[in-house]
Protein backbone atom coordinates (compact mmCIF):
# COMPACT_ATOMS: atom_id res chain seq x y z
CA UNK A 1 0.00 0.00 0.00
CA UNK A 2 1.67 3.23 -0.86
CA UNK A 3 -0.48 5.74 1.35
CA UNK A 4 1.56 7.58 4.32
CA UNK A 5 1.46 6.89 7.77
CA UNK A 6 -1.26 9.75 8.05
CA UNK A 7 -3.31 8.17 5.25
CA UNK A 8 -3.18 5.01 6.27
CA UNK A 9 -6.64 3.72 7.23
CA UNK A 10 -6.48 1.10 10.19
CA UNK A 11 -8.40 -1.14 8.74
CA UNK A 12 -8.40 -1.94 5.18
CA UNK A 13 -10.59 -4.58 3.21
CA UNK A 14 -10.81 -4.99 -0.10
CA UNK A 15 -12.75 -7.74 -2.17
CA UNK A 16 -13.44 -10.34 0.68
CA UNK A 17 -14.89 -13.29 -0.39
CA UNK A 18 -16.23 -15.97 2.18
CA UNK A 19 -17.37 -19.56 1.02
CA UNK A 20 -18.66 -22.06 3.26
CA UNK A 21 -17.78 -25.97 0.75
CA UNK A 22 -21.06 -27.83 1.63
CA UNK A 23 -21.90 -31.47 0.67
CA UNK A 24 -24.75 -30.02 -1.62
CA UNK A 25 -22.39 -27.33 -3.10
CA UNK A 26 -20.90 -23.94 -1.98
CA UNK A 27 -22.23 -21.40 -0.11
CA UNK A 28 -21.00 -17.82 -0.52
CA UNK A 29 -21.22 -15.95 2.50
CA UNK A 30 -19.58 -12.86 1.29
CA UNK A 31 -19.47 -11.00 -1.77
CA UNK A 32 -16.63 -8.80 -2.51
CA UNK A 33 -17.03 -6.81 0.58
CA UNK A 34 -14.55 -3.41 0.42
CA UNK A 35 -14.34 -0.36 3.07
CA UNK A 36 -11.98 1.32 4.91
CA UNK A 37 -12.21 2.69 8.47
CA UNK A 38 -10.26 5.66 9.55
CA UNK A 39 -8.06 6.26 12.83
CA UNK A 40 -10.52 7.57 15.48
CA UNK A 41 -13.37 6.94 13.73
CA UNK A 42 -16.91 4.49 13.99
CA UNK A 43 -18.36 2.89 11.33
CA UNK A 44 -21.47 1.04 11.50
CA UNK A 45 -22.21 -2.04 9.89
CA UNK A 46 -26.32 -2.58 9.70
CA UNK A 47 -28.30 -4.98 8.23
CA UNK A 48 -30.94 -7.92 8.94
CA UNK A 49 -29.33 -11.55 10.42
CA UNK A 50 -27.66 -13.38 7.32
CA UNK A 51 -26.68 -10.28 6.06
CA UNK A 52 -22.92 -10.66 6.55
CA UNK A 53 -22.06 -8.37 9.39
CA UNK A 54 -20.64 -10.68 12.04
CA UNK A 55 -19.25 -12.70 9.22
CA UNK A 56 -17.06 -9.63 8.49
CA UNK A 57 -16.15 -9.01 11.61
CA UNK A 58 -15.39 -12.64 12.26
CA UNK A 59 -13.02 -12.77 9.13
CA UNK A 60 -11.15 -9.76 9.69
CA UNK A 61 -10.02 -10.95 13.21
CA UNK A 62 -9.11 -14.43 11.87
CA UNK A 63 -12.27 -16.35 13.76
CA UNK A 64 -14.23 -17.94 10.94
CA UNK A 65 -16.31 -21.32 11.53
CA UNK A 66 -14.78 -24.11 9.39
CA UNK A 67 -15.39 -25.16 6.73
CA UNK A 68 -15.83 -21.16 6.69
CA UNK A 69 -12.58 -19.56 4.90
CA UNK A 70 -11.03 -16.47 3.04
CA UNK A 71 -11.38 -17.80 -0.99
CA UNK A 72 -10.03 -14.16 -2.17
CA UNK A 73 -9.68 -10.62 -1.30
CA UNK A 74 -7.12 -9.01 1.89
CA UNK A 75 -7.41 -7.78 4.77
CA UNK A 76 -4.76 -4.76 6.32
CA UNK A 77 -4.40 -3.43 9.92
CA UNK A 78 -2.31 -0.49 9.69
CA UNK A 79 -1.02 -1.25 6.50
CA UNK A 80 0.02 -4.28 6.89
CA UNK A 81 -1.68 -7.54 5.53
CA UNK A 82 -3.06 -9.69 8.21
CA UNK A 83 -5.22 -12.39 6.36
CA UNK A 84 -2.31 -14.35 5.39
CA UNK A 85 -0.53 -14.24 9.19
CA UNK A 86 -0.26 -18.07 10.36
CA UNK A 87 -2.64 -18.66 13.30
CA UNK A 88 -0.18 -18.02 15.68
CA UNK A 89 0.73 -14.25 14.90
CA UNK A 90 -3.28 -14.19 14.37
CA UNK A 91 -3.32 -15.21 18.22
CA UNK A 92 -0.90 -12.91 19.41
CA UNK A 93 -2.97 -9.76 17.46
CA UNK A 94 -5.83 -10.51 18.82
CA UNK A 95 -6.70 -8.51 22.23
CA UNK A 96 -3.14 -6.63 21.45
CA UNK A 97 -3.79 -4.74 18.54
CA UNK A 98 -7.51 -5.82 17.02
CA UNK A 99 -10.15 -5.86 20.65
CA UNK A 100 -13.29 -7.24 20.49
CA UNK A 101 -16.87 -6.96 22.16
CA UNK A 102 -19.28 -9.34 22.10
CA UNK A 103 -23.09 -9.57 22.39
CA UNK A 104 -23.61 -11.54 25.20
CA UNK A 105 -21.21 -10.37 28.15
CA UNK A 106 -21.49 -13.67 29.48
CA UNK A 107 -20.12 -15.88 27.36
CA UNK A 108 -17.03 -13.66 27.13
CA UNK A 109 -16.75 -13.78 31.01
CA UNK A 110 -15.46 -16.80 32.62
CA UNK A 111 -18.07 -17.01 35.38
CA UNK A 112 -15.10 -19.21 37.76
CA UNK A 113 -12.88 -16.25 38.04
CA UNK A 114 -13.21 -12.20 39.11
CA UNK A 115 -13.59 -9.61 36.89
CA UNK A 116 -10.24 -8.52 38.00
CA UNK A 117 -8.68 -11.56 37.98
CA UNK A 118 -9.56 -12.06 33.95
CA UNK A 119 -8.30 -8.05 32.78
CA UNK A 120 -5.35 -8.74 34.61
CA UNK A 121 -4.21 -12.29 32.77
CA UNK A 122 -5.04 -10.29 29.44
CA UNK A 123 -3.01 -6.88 30.07
CA UNK A 124 -0.02 -9.40 31.45
CA UNK A 125 -0.39 -11.29 28.57
CA UNK A 126 0.16 -8.22 26.04
CA UNK A 127 1.85 -5.34 28.11
CA UNK A 128 4.88 -6.29 30.02
CA UNK A 129 3.61 -5.16 33.81
CA UNK A 130 3.92 -6.64 37.24
CA UNK A 131 1.28 -7.94 38.72
CA UNK A 132 0.66 -4.65 40.96
CA UNK A 133 0.64 -2.37 37.56
CA UNK A 134 -1.58 -4.33 35.93
CA UNK A 135 -4.30 -4.69 38.60
CA UNK A 136 -3.52 -0.57 39.11
CA UNK A 137 -4.36 -0.76 34.73
CA UNK A 138 -7.19 -2.93 35.87
CA UNK A 139 -8.88 -0.53 37.57
CA UNK A 140 -8.25 2.26 35.46
CA UNK A 141 -9.65 0.64 32.66
CA UNK A 142 -12.98 -0.47 34.91
CA UNK A 143 -13.48 3.76 35.48
CA UNK A 144 -12.77 4.57 31.98
CA UNK A 145 -15.72 2.11 30.98
CA UNK A 146 -17.91 3.35 33.47
CA UNK A 147 -17.61 1.39 36.40
CA UNK A 148 -18.27 2.72 40.19
CA UNK A 149 -16.25 2.66 42.76
CA UNK A 150 -14.19 0.23 39.76
CA UNK A 151 -11.32 -0.94 42.80
CA UNK A 152 -13.48 -2.10 44.90
CA UNK A 153 -15.71 -3.83 42.21
CA UNK A 154 -12.70 -5.24 40.33
CA UNK A 155 -12.88 -8.46 42.99
CA UNK A 156 -16.16 -9.08 42.13
CA UNK A 157 -17.57 -12.24 39.64
CA UNK A 158 -19.14 -11.68 36.82
CA UNK A 159 -22.58 -12.55 37.84
CA UNK A 160 -22.56 -9.70 40.33
CA UNK A 161 -22.64 -7.32 37.66
CA UNK A 162 -26.01 -6.47 36.36
CA UNK A 163 -25.95 -6.97 31.92
CA UNK A 164 -24.94 -2.93 31.49
CA UNK A 165 -22.31 -3.24 34.12
CA UNK A 166 -20.85 -6.40 32.44
CA UNK A 167 -20.71 -4.85 29.02
CA UNK A 168 -18.61 -2.41 30.39
CA UNK A 169 -16.79 -4.99 31.84
CA UNK A 170 -16.06 -6.43 28.46
CA UNK A 171 -15.17 -3.04 26.75
CA UNK A 172 -12.45 -2.89 29.29
CA UNK A 173 -11.53 -5.92 28.22
CA UNK A 174 -11.33 -5.57 24.87
CA UNK A 175 -9.54 -2.14 25.32
CA UNK A 176 -6.85 -3.21 27.68
CA UNK A 177 -3.69 -3.37 25.32
CA UNK A 178 -4.23 -0.48 23.41
CA UNK A 179 -5.95 -1.81 20.42
CA UNK A 180 -5.94 0.02 17.27
CA UNK A 181 -9.02 -1.66 16.05
CA UNK A 182 -12.17 -2.40 18.15
CA UNK A 183 -15.05 -4.52 17.01
CA UNK A 184 -18.10 -4.52 18.51
CA UNK A 185 -20.95 -6.85 17.29
CA UNK A 186 -24.48 -6.34 18.75
CA UNK A 187 -22.94 -4.21 21.86
CA UNK A 188 -25.85 -3.04 22.80
CA UNK A 189 -29.12 -5.26 21.46
CA UNK A 190 -30.13 -6.96 24.98
CA UNK A 191 -29.77 -3.59 27.16
CA UNK A 192 -32.67 -1.50 28.32
CA UNK A 193 -32.63 1.81 26.81
CA UNK A 194 -30.99 4.02 29.41
CA UNK A 195 -27.63 0.98 29.76
CA UNK A 196 -27.67 0.74 26.35
CA UNK A 197 -27.24 4.98 25.66
CA UNK A 198 -24.65 5.13 28.80
CA UNK A 199 -23.11 1.94 26.50
CA UNK A 200 -22.84 3.90 23.31
CA UNK A 201 -21.06 7.32 25.43
CA UNK A 202 -18.09 4.61 26.28
CA UNK A 203 -17.94 3.14 23.30
CA UNK A 204 -18.02 6.80 21.65
CA UNK A 205 -15.47 8.77 24.30
CA UNK A 206 -13.10 5.63 23.93
CA UNK A 207 -12.86 5.70 20.82
CA UNK A 208 -12.09 10.30 20.58
CA UNK A 209 -9.47 9.72 23.30
CA UNK A 210 -7.33 6.54 22.40
CA UNK A 211 -7.61 7.49 18.72
CA UNK A 212 -9.23 4.08 17.51
CA UNK A 213 -11.19 3.04 15.21
CA UNK A 214 -14.53 1.18 15.84
CA UNK A 215 -16.56 -1.17 13.74
CA UNK A 216 -19.59 -1.71 15.23
CA UNK A 217 -22.23 -4.13 14.26
CA UNK A 218 -25.69 -3.91 14.48
CA UNK A 219 -28.97 -4.49 13.48
CA UNK A 220 -30.13 -1.24 15.69
CA UNK A 221 -29.96 1.66 13.06
CA UNK A 222 -30.91 3.85 16.21
CA UNK A 223 -27.35 2.62 18.16
CA UNK A 224 -25.73 3.90 14.53
CA UNK A 225 -27.71 6.99 14.75
CA UNK A 226 -26.16 7.49 18.06
CA UNK A 227 -22.18 6.75 17.50
CA UNK A 228 -21.30 6.05 14.01
CA UNK A 229 -19.69 8.26 11.53
CA UNK A 230 -20.43 6.62 8.60
CA UNK A 231 -22.62 3.71 7.86
CA UNK A 232 -22.47 0.30 6.02
CA UNK A 233 -25.89 -1.48 4.70
CA UNK A 234 -25.18 -5.34 4.17
CA UNK A 235 -27.79 -7.50 2.46
CA UNK A 236 -27.00 -11.65 1.52
CA UNK A 237 -23.79 -11.08 1.51
CA UNK A 238 -23.28 -7.60 0.01
CA UNK A 239 -22.84 -4.28 0.58
CA UNK A 240 -26.03 -2.46 -0.63
CA UNK A 241 -25.09 1.08 0.46
CA UNK A 242 -22.40 3.37 1.59
CA UNK A 243 -21.52 7.20 3.32
CA UNK A 244 -22.00 9.36 6.41
CA UNK A 245 -24.63 8.06 8.73
CA UNK A 246 -26.51 11.48 8.34
CA UNK A 247 -27.06 11.33 4.51
CA UNK A 248 -27.97 7.30 4.21
CA UNK A 249 -30.32 7.92 7.17
CA UNK A 250 -31.62 10.90 5.67
CA UNK A 251 -31.29 10.20 1.83
CA UNK A 252 -31.61 6.84 1.49
CA UNK A 253 -31.14 5.49 -1.73
CA UNK A 254 -31.24 1.71 -1.98
CA UNK A 255 -34.83 0.49 -1.38
CA UNK A 256 -33.55 -2.23 1.18
CA UNK A 257 -31.96 0.38 3.14
CA UNK A 258 -35.33 2.28 2.58
CA UNK A 259 -36.81 -0.74 4.33
CA UNK A 260 -35.04 -0.65 7.36
CA UNK A 261 -35.57 2.28 8.11
CA UNK A 262 -39.31 2.35 7.78
CA UNK A 263 -39.30 -0.67 10.02
CA UNK A 264 -37.56 1.25 12.82
CA UNK A 265 -40.75 2.43 15.56
CA UNK A 266 -39.92 6.05 16.59
CA UNK A 267 -41.67 8.11 19.27
CA UNK A 268 -42.63 10.69 17.06
CA UNK A 269 -44.87 8.95 14.73
CA UNK A 270 -48.11 9.31 16.34
CA UNK A 271 -50.18 8.17 13.21
CA UNK A 272 -49.12 4.58 14.24
CA UNK A 273 -50.41 4.91 17.57
CA UNK A 274 -53.30 2.67 18.43
CA UNK A 275 -56.79 3.93 18.50
CA UNK A 276 -58.59 3.37 21.78
CA UNK A 277 -62.09 1.55 21.23
CA UNK A 278 -64.83 3.53 20.93
CA UNK A 279 -66.55 2.64 24.74
CA UNK A 280 -62.98 3.41 26.38
CA UNK A 281 -63.44 6.05 28.70
CA UNK A 282 -62.49 6.77 32.45
CA UNK A 283 -65.43 5.61 34.04
CA UNK A 284 -64.58 2.05 32.42
CA UNK A 285 -61.89 1.53 34.47
CA UNK A 286 -63.55 0.25 36.90
CA UNK A 287 -65.02 -2.78 34.32
CA UNK A 288 -61.53 -3.51 32.76
CA UNK A 289 -60.89 -7.03 31.65
CA UNK A 290 -57.57 -6.95 33.62
CA UNK A 291 -57.32 -5.38 36.90
CA UNK A 292 -54.48 -5.51 39.20
CA UNK A 293 -54.70 -4.41 42.72
CA UNK A 294 -51.58 -3.31 45.37
CA UNK A 295 -49.53 -6.15 43.78
CA UNK A 296 -46.73 -6.72 45.90
CA UNK A 297 -43.73 -9.72 45.52
CA UNK A 298 -40.88 -10.33 48.24
CA UNK A 299 -37.77 -12.50 47.83
CA UNK A 300 -35.98 -13.77 50.43
CA UNK A 301 -32.21 -13.21 49.86
CA UNK A 302 -31.16 -15.14 52.78
CA UNK A 303 -28.73 -14.23 55.38
CA UNK A 304 -31.06 -15.42 58.69
CA UNK A 305 -28.10 -17.73 59.61
CA UNK A 306 -28.51 -21.08 60.58
CA UNK A 307 -31.37 -23.03 60.55
CA UNK A 308 -31.63 -23.11 64.75
CA UNK A 309 -30.71 -19.47 63.88
CA UNK A 310 -34.04 -18.57 62.22
CA UNK A 311 -35.81 -21.03 64.48
CA UNK A 312 -34.85 -19.36 67.07
CA UNK A 313 -35.81 -15.54 65.19
CA UNK A 314 -33.25 -14.78 63.10
CA UNK A 315 -34.53 -13.50 59.91
CA UNK A 316 -33.54 -13.68 56.08
CA UNK A 317 -33.11 -10.51 54.20
CA UNK A 318 -36.30 -9.11 52.12
CA UNK A 319 -35.66 -7.72 48.66
CA UNK A 320 -39.30 -6.19 47.35
CA UNK A 321 -39.16 -6.56 43.88
CA UNK A 322 -42.60 -5.16 43.15
CA UNK A 323 -43.81 -2.80 45.50
CA UNK A 324 -47.81 -1.95 45.83
CA UNK A 325 -48.40 -1.63 42.25
CA UNK A 326 -51.94 -0.88 40.51
CA UNK A 327 -53.17 -0.30 37.02
CA UNK A 328 -55.97 -1.99 34.58
CA UNK A 329 -56.36 -3.11 31.05
CA UNK A 330 -59.61 -2.63 29.21
CA UNK A 331 -60.65 -5.26 26.73
CA UNK A 332 -59.25 -5.20 23.46
CA UNK A 333 -56.23 -2.74 24.20
CA UNK A 334 -53.14 -3.23 25.33
CA UNK A 335 -51.14 -1.92 28.51
CA UNK A 336 -47.01 -0.98 27.95
CA UNK A 337 -45.23 -1.62 31.17
CA UNK A 338 -41.82 0.25 30.15
CA UNK A 339 -38.61 0.67 32.95
CA UNK A 340 -34.89 -0.58 33.13
CA UNK A 341 -33.60 -4.05 34.21
CA UNK A 342 -34.42 -4.70 37.88
CA UNK A 343 -37.86 -2.84 37.56
CA UNK A 344 -40.10 -5.42 38.43
CA UNK A 345 -41.67 -5.39 34.97
CA UNK A 346 -41.01 -9.17 34.49
CA UNK A 347 -41.63 -9.88 38.22
CA UNK A 348 -45.30 -8.53 37.45
CA UNK A 349 -45.83 -10.40 34.24
CA UNK A 350 -45.14 -13.64 35.66
CA UNK A 351 -47.67 -13.27 38.73
CA UNK A 352 -50.11 -12.05 36.19
CA UNK A 353 -49.29 -15.02 33.85
CA UNK A 354 -49.83 -17.10 37.02
CA UNK A 355 -46.45 -18.34 37.02
CA UNK A 356 -45.42 -16.87 40.79
CA UNK A 357 -47.79 -16.08 43.21
CA UNK A 358 -47.85 -12.41 44.90
CA UNK A 359 -46.75 -12.11 48.18
CA UNK A 360 -50.33 -9.73 48.62
CA UNK A 361 -52.53 -7.55 46.57
CA UNK A 362 -54.82 -9.22 43.77
CA UNK A 363 -55.08 -10.15 39.90
CA UNK A 364 -58.53 -10.33 38.19
CA UNK A 365 -58.91 -11.21 34.73
CA UNK A 366 -62.65 -10.86 33.52
CA UNK A 367 -63.77 -10.52 36.94
CA UNK A 368 -61.92 -14.03 38.52
CA UNK A 369 -59.42 -13.71 40.78
CA UNK A 370 -56.58 -15.17 38.94
CA UNK A 371 -54.80 -16.89 41.99
CA UNK A 372 -58.07 -18.15 43.60
CA UNK A 373 -58.97 -21.74 43.73
CA UNK A 374 -61.90 -20.64 41.80
CA UNK A 375 -59.99 -18.70 38.95
CA UNK A 376 -56.94 -21.12 38.63
CA UNK A 377 -58.73 -23.28 35.82
CA UNK A 378 -60.20 -20.03 33.77
CA UNK A 379 -56.63 -18.67 33.96
CA UNK A 380 -55.01 -21.51 32.83
CA UNK A 381 -57.45 -21.59 29.56
CA UNK A 382 -57.66 -17.42 29.50
CA UNK A 383 -54.52 -16.35 30.10
CA UNK A 384 -51.43 -17.07 28.21
CA UNK A 385 -47.64 -15.72 27.52
CA UNK A 386 -45.23 -15.01 24.88
CA UNK A 387 -41.73 -14.50 26.31
CA UNK A 388 -38.66 -12.78 24.95
CA UNK A 389 -36.31 -15.54 23.65
CA UNK A 390 -38.54 -17.90 21.95
CA UNK A 391 -35.72 -20.33 21.32
CA UNK A 392 -35.31 -21.09 25.20
CA UNK A 393 -39.19 -21.27 26.00
CA UNK A 394 -39.61 -24.11 22.85
CA UNK A 395 -38.69 -27.24 23.65
CA UNK A 396 -36.17 -28.24 21.47
CA UNK A 397 -36.72 -32.24 21.50
CA UNK A 398 -40.38 -31.31 20.29
CA UNK A 399 -41.62 -30.89 16.70
CA UNK A 400 -43.56 -28.01 16.14
CA UNK A 401 -46.77 -29.65 15.47
CA UNK A 402 -46.65 -31.07 19.46
CA UNK A 403 -45.29 -27.49 20.97
CA UNK A 404 -48.48 -25.93 19.57
CA UNK A 405 -50.72 -29.02 20.32
CA UNK A 406 -49.55 -29.83 23.99
CA UNK A 407 -51.72 -26.65 25.67
CA UNK A 408 -54.89 -28.35 23.45
CA UNK A 409 -54.15 -31.51 24.60
CA UNK A 410 -53.51 -30.53 28.45
CA UNK A 411 -56.54 -28.96 28.56
CA UNK A 412 -58.49 -31.55 27.18
CA UNK A 413 -60.10 -28.84 24.71
CA UNK A 414 -60.40 -31.95 21.91
CA UNK A 415 -58.93 -35.42 21.95
CA UNK A 416 -59.61 -36.53 18.26
CA UNK A 417 -55.86 -36.29 17.00
CA UNK A 418 -57.03 -35.71 12.82
CA UNK A 419 -58.79 -31.62 14.67
CA UNK A 420 -56.18 -31.51 17.02
CA UNK A 421 -53.74 -31.33 13.40
CA UNK A 422 -56.06 -29.03 11.98
CA UNK A 423 -56.61 -26.92 14.91
CA UNK A 424 -52.69 -26.59 14.85
CA UNK A 425 -52.58 -26.14 11.14
CA UNK A 426 -55.35 -23.25 10.98
CA UNK A 427 -52.73 -21.75 13.67
CA UNK A 428 -49.28 -21.78 11.92
CA UNK A 429 -51.19 -20.19 8.96
CA UNK A 430 -52.56 -17.21 11.62
CA UNK A 431 -49.30 -16.61 12.32
CA UNK A 432 -48.65 -16.58 8.57
CA UNK A 433 -46.42 -19.89 8.58
CA UNK A 434 -46.93 -23.04 6.13
CA UNK A 435 -48.80 -26.14 8.08
CA UNK A 436 -45.94 -28.48 6.66
CA UNK A 437 -43.87 -26.32 9.70
CA UNK A 438 -45.43 -28.56 12.42
CA UNK A 439 -43.04 -31.72 11.18
CA UNK A 440 -39.95 -29.73 12.15
CA UNK A 441 -37.88 -28.65 14.70
CA UNK A 442 -37.73 -25.17 16.13
CA UNK A 443 -33.57 -25.38 15.33
CA UNK A 444 -34.69 -24.92 11.68
CA UNK A 445 -36.34 -21.81 12.10
CA UNK A 446 -35.32 -17.95 11.81
CA UNK A 447 -35.69 -16.39 15.50
CA UNK A 448 -38.52 -14.76 13.74
CA UNK A 449 -39.85 -17.54 12.63
CA UNK A 450 -39.70 -19.06 16.80
CA UNK A 451 -41.37 -16.67 18.16
CA UNK A 452 -44.47 -16.51 15.27
CA UNK A 453 -44.51 -20.09 16.76
CA UNK A 454 -44.32 -19.32 20.11
CA UNK A 455 -47.44 -16.83 19.07
CA UNK A 456 -49.22 -19.96 17.49
CA UNK A 457 -49.01 -21.83 20.94
CA UNK A 458 -50.16 -18.88 22.88
CA UNK A 459 -53.21 -18.72 20.63
CA UNK A 460 -53.89 -22.63 20.65
CA UNK A 461 -56.04 -22.24 23.57
CA UNK A 462 -58.15 -19.57 22.61
CA UNK A 463 -57.34 -16.97 25.53
CA UNK A 464 -58.73 -13.67 25.45
CA UNK A 465 -55.76 -12.12 27.32
CA UNK A 466 -52.12 -12.52 26.53
CA UNK A 467 -48.89 -11.29 28.54
CA UNK A 468 -45.39 -10.56 26.44
CA UNK A 469 -42.47 -10.18 27.86
CA UNK A 470 -40.37 -8.52 25.53
CA UNK A 471 -41.37 -10.36 22.66
CA UNK A 472 -39.54 -8.37 19.99
CA UNK A 473 -35.93 -7.78 22.00
CA UNK A 474 -33.69 -9.92 20.27
CA UNK A 475 -35.26 -9.65 16.61
CA UNK A 476 -33.97 -7.63 13.56
CA UNK A 477 -36.37 -4.23 12.78
CA UNK A 478 -37.63 -5.41 9.94
CA UNK A 479 -38.30 -8.96 11.29
CA UNK A 480 -39.68 -7.13 14.60
CA UNK A 481 -41.97 -4.63 12.67
CA UNK A 482 -43.83 -8.05 10.66
CA UNK A 483 -43.84 -9.44 14.45
CA UNK A 484 -46.15 -5.97 15.94
CA UNK A 485 -48.02 -5.64 12.66
CA UNK A 486 -49.06 -9.80 13.06
CA UNK A 487 -50.01 -9.11 17.10
CA UNK A 488 -52.04 -6.34 15.93
CA UNK A 489 -53.31 -7.73 13.29
CA UNK A 490 -54.86 -10.94 15.30
CA UNK A 491 -55.53 -8.52 18.20
CA UNK A 492 -57.92 -6.61 15.87
CA UNK A 493 -59.40 -10.02 14.48
CA UNK A 494 -59.91 -11.97 18.17
CA UNK A 495 -60.27 -8.80 20.36
CA UNK A 496 -57.01 -9.89 22.19
CA UNK A 497 -55.87 -7.99 25.38
CA UNK A 498 -52.22 -7.72 25.77
CA UNK A 499 -49.91 -6.58 28.85
CA UNK A 500 -47.27 -5.56 26.31
CA UNK A 501 -43.42 -5.40 28.22
CA UNK A 502 -40.42 -3.96 26.44
CA UNK A 503 -37.45 -1.85 26.85
CA UNK A 504 -38.31 0.02 23.47
CA UNK A 505 -40.17 2.79 24.25
CA UNK A 506 -40.82 2.93 20.51
CA UNK A 507 -42.94 -0.08 20.38
CA UNK A 508 -44.87 0.79 23.19
CA UNK A 509 -45.20 4.15 21.68
CA UNK A 510 -46.67 1.93 18.61
CA UNK A 511 -48.35 -0.74 20.39
CA UNK A 512 -50.23 0.72 23.32
CA UNK A 513 -53.10 2.30 24.03
CA UNK A 514 -52.02 3.42 27.95
CA UNK A 515 -48.39 3.04 29.49
CA UNK A 516 -47.04 2.09 33.10
CA UNK A 517 -43.35 3.30 34.18
CA UNK A 518 -41.28 0.83 36.79
CA UNK A 519 -38.93 1.58 38.55
CA UNK A 520 -37.73 -0.06 41.55
CA UNK A 521 -40.57 -1.97 42.28
CA UNK A 522 -42.37 1.38 41.95
CA UNK A 523 -45.25 2.10 39.45
CA UNK A 524 -43.82 5.98 38.73
CA UNK A 525 -46.56 6.95 36.87
CA UNK A 526 -49.52 5.24 34.60
CA UNK A 527 -51.89 6.87 31.55
CA UNK A 528 -52.08 6.77 27.92
CA UNK A 529 -49.28 6.60 25.86
CA UNK A 530 -49.56 10.10 24.58
CA UNK A 531 -50.35 11.77 27.39
CA UNK A 532 -47.24 9.58 29.48
CA UNK A 533 -44.93 9.88 26.82
CA UNK A 534 -45.36 13.63 25.12
CA UNK A 535 -45.91 15.11 28.95
CA UNK A 536 -44.40 13.06 31.11
CA UNK A 537 -44.68 14.31 34.92
CA UNK A 538 -41.85 11.72 36.93
CA UNK A 539 -38.15 12.77 36.24
CA UNK A 540 -37.32 9.21 35.42
CA UNK A 541 -40.00 8.90 32.18
CA UNK A 542 -37.95 11.53 30.87
CA UNK A 543 -34.79 10.07 31.21
CA UNK A 544 -35.69 7.09 29.65
CA UNK A 545 -37.64 8.87 26.82
CA UNK A 546 -34.40 11.28 26.64
CA UNK A 547 -32.34 8.12 26.08
CA UNK A 548 -34.02 6.93 23.29
CA UNK A 549 -32.19 7.23 19.93
CA UNK A 550 -33.90 9.50 17.54
CA UNK A 551 -33.24 9.46 13.55
CA UNK A 552 -35.05 12.76 13.30
CA UNK A 553 -32.32 14.32 15.22
CA UNK A 554 -29.56 13.00 13.24
CA UNK A 555 -27.61 16.14 11.04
Amino acid sequence: MTETDAQTPVLSVRDLVVDFPLRRGNFRALHGVSFDIAPGEVLGVVGESGAGKSMTGAAVIGLLTPPGRITSGEVYLQGQRIDQLPEAEMVKLRGKRIGMVMQDPLTSLNPLFTVGQQLIETIRQHLPLSEAEARARAVSLLEEAGIPRAAERIDSYPHQFSGGMRQRVVIALAIAADPELVIADEPTSALDVSVQAQVIKVLKKLCESRGAAIMLITHDMGVIAQIADRILVMNAGRIVESGPVGQVIRHPREPYTIKLIDSIPTLNRESEAPVPAEAATPESAQDAYVRVENLTRDFSLGGGGSFFGRLFGGKDKIFRAVNDVSFSIRRGETYGLVGESGSGKSTCAKMIAGLIPPSSGRIFVDGADVWSAEGAASRRRNVQMIFQDPYASLNPRWRVGSIVAEPIKALKLTSNRSEIEDRVADLLRKVRLDPVAMRKYPHEFSGGQRQRIAIARALSTQPAFIVCDEPTSALDVSVQAQVLDLMSGLQEEYGLTYLLISHNLAVIRQMANDVGVMRQGVLEESGPVDEIFDHPKAEYTRMLLDAVPDLDKVA
